[in-house]
């Protein structure tokens, strides 16, 4: 299965999202925050980054760019639970396989996370994240 890094600043969403990672079989690292999570990439490969974008530090756009460029292999998604930001990452769809809209499902969850790693069709997963 797939390394993931999750970057999000919310204890219990940070827990939730590694704890469901964890039981689909995946290795799931977390960081609190965006300079921490440039701080864990630099130190191992990751499959993908799974991270919220609005974060103290380095936001999630910020690290999805600089990880685009140190790593580029590695697969992104997004995640926010506002609208202006969740836009404001459609418009960097070459960083982004994909913007989760919080609140997501578990369901929701697996499913973008499969897709990404598989690198199906990012239009598809974005305009069904947006139905919810």
């Amino acid at each position: 299965m797939a390394q993931i890094l999750v970057a999000e600043d919310e204890p219990t969403v940070r827990a939730f999202i590694a704890r469901a990672l964890d039981m689909c079989g995946h290795q799931t690292s977390v960081a609190e925050d965006g300079q921490r999570a440039l701080e864990v990439l630099a130190d191992r490969d990751f499959d993908l980054l799974l991270s919220d974008i609005v974060m103290p530090e380095v936001d999630g756009v910020t690290l999805a760019l600089k990880a685009t460029q140190n790593w580029p292999e590695m697969r992104i998604l997004l995640m926010s639970g506002y609208a202006p930001e969740r836009q404001r990452a459609h418009n960097l769809d070459a960083l982004a396989h994909a913007v989760l809209a919080k609140p997501f499902d578990l369901a929701t969850l697996r499913q973008s996370v499969d897709a990404a790693l598989a690198g199906r069709d990012a239009k598809a997963l974005r305009e069904a994240s947006t139905l919810q």
